[in-house]
């Protein structure tokens, strides 16, 4: 039995060019088999602008107002809408989307200028902001699967400091 001596055996290199050709082509492969859906992404959220403008559109009336409230450990307190307190407990957010559906009128038509300012406390859990802004724009039609959208709109109100209650 022979057996190899350590100066015998020679260093075998990984080449790197190949490797990094690869590479580039999975990334491009990736990049043109991608499908990118319609309802993915495509939130119409206007957020706040970190001045105050003097212009028309502070004087613009705001049709729906969602107030959400927050406790000191950031969970859910309340949910408003408008003037009218929904509650806090799990089904807040049917009711909101129930509520929503009867100012806006018939889901789905699309021609309505409805637009919704949602005014969440700074320590809110982002969880909670989500789930009302799913709820303010619409559902999913149980029969055909699809999205069924109420509003196109959405506008966040401009955040107040901790503790700043209104």
């Amino acid at each position: 039995m022979k057996l190899r001596h350590k100066g015998d055996a020679t260093k075998i290199e990984a080449q790197m060019a190949p490797m990094i050709d690869i590479v580039f082509q999975l990334l491009i492969f990736f990049m043109l088999t991608l499908k990118i859906l319609a309802p993915e992404g495509d939130f119409n959220i206007n957020m706040p602008i970190g001045q105050a403008q003097a212009d028309d559109e502070s004087d613009m009336q705001l049709d729906i107002k969602v107030r959400l409230l927050a406790s000191p450990d950031g969970t859910l307190k309340q949910v408003a809408l408008g003037t009218r307190q929904l509650g806090n407990d799990e089904r807040v957010f049917d009711r909101l989307n129930s509520e929503i559906i009867t100012i806006v009128g018939r889901p789905g038509a699309g021609e309505n200028e409805v637009e919704v300012e949602i005014d969440a406390d700074y320590g809110l859990h982002y969880g909670n902001v989500i789930q009302a802004i799913s709820a303010c724009t619409g559902k999913i039609d149980p029969i055909t699967k699809k999205p069924v959208r109420y509003v196109e709109k959405i506008k966040f109100a401009k955040p107040r400091p901790p503790g700043d209650a209104q």
